[in-house]
């Protein structure tokens, strides 16, 4: 450290008034003033003059006292600025698009799988419609509900109605045969196959007894319908189909149900032909042969 002492900064060039008022005092030049530093301030001063020619030596910048009451004002660094309002705006845009199209494609997600869903359920309910009417016109019996002078009913059958006796399925009844109904009803929406039964016990076909239960919808929305029947002609040979039933009191061979559904069904019905059963004929007047299935190995045919 340099030992030289430099002259004081400030000293007075005039002459100091004599306390007793006789004698003009002169200041000594090396005298300090009350405004000029103390020489440890002056050494202070130089120790920091010193470091910072080090520190401007080495390469590290150094800041001024203006710079570094502005950083004390200024909280963040010049160069790390903020988000304006218009960037804010455009990111909150941005995000609420994002929303919209996320939300529009759960919505078309949720609407297919509505659709599926009920397609699904048409398909099953169509499928279990068919299964029921197979199970009951196969075990349709030769037992008649109604009888006149004239005639006896076994079955009828037209284009939109059909009536036989048949057992009902255990869920669904008391016991006994029932006379059960399979028409075609139109309504707003376009026709409806519906089903109904009542007990063969105490029916009268004239007063229309009601049913145990109200009528069941087996299937809705449909374009067209109809029921078509099949019997032997008088060569023992199948006949062509017929929307009529003439005999009504004999059984078909054949019974087939027909329907067209409306284009917003989405589904479609195949074709359901069920054979009735062998002893469905056991009210005709005649026999029916029936060809045998094997060759005749030998001896007389029973």
């Amino acid at each position: 450290m340099n030992s030289r002492i430099d002259m004081p900064s400030q000293v007075s060039p005039h002459p100091l008034p004599s306390p007793a008022g006789g004698r003009t005092l002169t200041p000594c030049p090396f005298a300090l003033t009350p405004e000029s530093p103390s020489p440890r301030a002056l050494s202070r001063k130089r120790e920091r003059g010193s470091d910072r020619r080090a520190l401007r030596n080495s390469g590290i910048p150094l800041k001024r006292g203006s710079d570094r009451r502005a950083g004390a004002r200024q909280r963040y660094p010049i160069g790390a600025g903020g988000f304006t309002l218009l960037e804010m705006l455009m990111a909150i845009v941005l995000l609420g698009l994002l929303l919209a199209g996320a939300y529009s494609g759960i919505q078309t997600s949720v609407r297919a799988m509505h659709a599926g869903e009920r397609l699904i359920e048409r398909i099953d309910r169509v499928r279990t419609v068919q299964e029921f009417l197979r199970h009951q016109l196969t075990r349709i019996l030769p037992i008649s509900y109604a009888q006149t002078d004239a005639k006896t009913y076994v079955f009828e059958g037209e284009r939109d109605f059909m009536r036989f006796v048949a057992p009902m399925p255990g869920y669904l009844s008391h016991g006994g045969p029932y006379v059960q109904t399979l028409a075609f009803v139109r309504g707003n929406g376009g026709m409806s196959l519906v089903f109904s039964g009542t007990m063969l016990n105490g029916f009268d076909w004239q007063e229309e007894k009601k049913s145990e239960r109200e009528p069941v919808v087996l299937v809705d929305h449909i374009a067209d319908g109809s029921f078509s029947y099949r019997a032997l002609d008088d060569q023992g040979q199948l006949a062509a189909w017929s929307t009529s039933w003439d005999d009504p009191s004999i059984t078909p061979l054949l019974v087939r149900v027909e329907l067209t559904m409306q284009n917003g069904a989405q589904v479609n019905w195949p074709v359901l032909a069920v054979p009735l059963m062998l002893d469905a004929g056991a009210t005709r007047s005649q026999p029916i042969a029936i060809p045998r299935l094997m060759p005749n190995t030998g001896g007389a045919s029973r």
